[in-house]
C-alpha cells in the first residue's frame, strides 16, 4: 500500500480542517516546501498537495508552492483543488505535478474528464470521489451533488478511469479513523478500482487496517502534523 502524506494549502500555508470546514482550520507551517523535503527525507515517494484556496476560486492559485516542492523534492506529486478547465490541467501538470486529482469538475463536466483520461491516460488522472454518507461533495465539499458514490464510481471507471481518491469528509481531519467498513464494501463491488483512502487516519493501527484491507494507498495529514503517528514509523510500510 501507498503511504501518501497530505499538504493542504491556504495562502500558501500548510493548513487542515476539520470535516471540510473551512471555519475550523488549523495552521501548522508556513514553509509547505520544506515539510515536503521532511517528507522526502523521511523516505517517503508521494505527496498529495491540495490547493484549498483554489477549490474555493474555481482555479490553481498555489502554483507556485507546487512548483518549488517539485523541483527541490523527487515526491511524485498528484494536486488538486480547483482544476475545471483545459488550462488549469496543463498549468498543474507544467509545474510538476505527475497527477492531477478531478473532483467538482468530474461531476459537472463528465465529458471533459474523459477527454483528459483518454488524452493523458488513467494514470495520470485520479478522481476525487469526496463523500458523506451516500452522496457525492463538490464546491470545496459546500455543495452535495445528487450523485451517490457508487453511482459516481461506475461512471467514472466506464469512462476509463482507475485511480479514486475517496475522502470520507465526515471523518476529515477529526483522527477519528478511516471509513474502513465503507472502503471494503466499494474495494468487493468495484474490484478493478484502486483506492486511496482518505480522511481520518489516525493511528498506525488504521494504516495497517487498510493495508490488509487491501486499500491502493492511504493518504494521511492531521496525524502526521499534530505527532498521532511519526515518520519513523511508517518505514515498515514503505
Amino acid at each position: 500500500m501507498e503511504i501518501i502524506p497530505a499538504i493542504d494549502l491556504i495562502n500558501g500555508q500548510c493548513v487542515r480542517l476539520s470535516a471540510g470546514d473551512f471555519s475550523r482550520q488549523t495552521t501548522y507551517d508556513s514553509d509547505p516546501v520544506a515539510v515536503a523535503r521532511r517528507f522526502a527525507d523521511a523516505g517517503l515517494r508521494k505527496l498529495h498537495l491540495v490547493d484549498l484556496d483554489g477549490a474555493r476560486a474555481g482555479h490553481p492559485m498555489n502554483l507556485a508552492v507546487l512548483e518549488a516542492i517539485a523541483s527541490q523534492t523527487s515526491l511524485d506529486i498528484d494536486a488538486g483543488g480547483g482544476i475545471q478547465s483545459e488550462e488549469s490541467l496543463a498549468r498543474i501538470f507544467n509545474a510538476g505535478a505527475r497527477h492531477a486529482t478531478a473532483g467538482s469538475v468530474a461531476v459537472r463536466q463528465p465529458a471533459l474528464v474523459r477527454s483528459w483520461i483518454q488524452v493523458h491516460g488513467p494514470g495520470a488522472i485520479y478522481i476525487g470521489a469526496d463523500f458523506k454518507g451516500e452522496h457525492i461533495l463538490i464546491s470545496a465539499w459546500a455543495e452535495q451533488s445528487e450523485l451517490t458514490l457508487r453511482a459516481f464510481l461506475a461512471d467514472k471507471l466506464a469512462a476509463g478511469a482507475s485511480t479514486f481518491i475517496c475522502t470520507d469528509v465526515s471523518k476529515d481531519g477529526l483522527l477519528q479513523g478511516p471509513a474502513i467498513a465503507t472502503y471494503k464494501q466499494l474495494m468487493q463491488e468495484f474490484p478493478t478500482a484502486r483506492f486511496i483512502a482518505s480522511g481520518g487516519v489516525s493511528t498506525l493501527a488504521d494504516v495497517e487496517e487498510l493495508a490488509e484491507a487491501g486499500m491502493y494507498g492511504a493518504i494521511i495529514g492531521k496525524a502526521l502534523y499534530e505527532g498521532a503517528i511519526h515518520l519513523p514509523d511508517l518505514h515498515r510500510f514503505l
